[in-house]
């Protein structure tokens, strides 16, 4: 075989290879992630890359505020400080992400090994927002009652059960990542050990 002819196996060898590591090149999965952002800014960062096309979360609460002697009914963030976002995190969207005006910055190590939340704790939160049920911040917990609701607009929302009154309890779900949890008032009838 001749130098020229052994030249252009090994090079077709090479460009085989090369699209066979290309098309078996895994993208990341998409997942969801936090992003920590400047005090009071989480409704700017959510506009911005909403309108750069990203899926992103803002679950908010209505809070009383009293301004000049009035009370007013507020909307404010669960997670004061954060904002999440769904899809998969190439370093190409990571440097759109952090480039967004007031992001501190989205938790993990580093671009290529970024900490996720469970879809299900978001699923959770998602359903808390849409039930439109009073719900306010309440502290990280780990230990206590794990129950289930199993009828109402909640059904099949698990978190912990921390305190009951005769028919009312307060049902406490947590995002891990971000060791904060959220409290919603249920009715103790429709809660069953999980």
């Amino acid at each position: 075989m001749n130098g020229a002819r052994m030249i252009e196996l090994i090079s077709s060898t090479r460009d085989a290879t090369a699209v066979q590591d290309a098309g078996a090149r895994t993208w990341p999965a998409p997942a969801w992630h936090a992003l920590w952002t400047q005090s009071h800014c989480e409704r700017l960062v959510r506009d911005q890359l909403t309108a750069k096309g990203f899926d992103v979360f803002l679950p908010t609460v209505d809070r009383w505020s009293r301004r000049g002697g009035l009370r007013h009914l507020i909307c404010v963030p669960m997670f004061p400080g954060y904002v999440f976002l769904h899809g998969a995190m190439d370093k190409a969207s990571y440097l759109e992400v952090v480039k967004a005006r007031r992001v501190v910055q989205v938790l993990g190590e580093r671009w290529d090994r970024l900490a996720t939340i469970p879809d299900a704790e978001i699923e959770t939160i998602r359903r808390i927002v849409d039930a439109r049920v009073p719900a306010l911040p309440y502290a990280y917990l780990r230990e206590g009652q794990r129950v289930r609701i199993t009828r109402g607009p909640m059904i099949d929302v698990e978190g912990i059960l921390v305190r009951t009154k005769p028919n009312r309890g307060l049902l406490v779900v947590s995002v891990d990542l971000l060791r904060r949890s959220v409290a919603a008032h249920v009715d103790c009838t429709w809660v069953v050990p999980a």
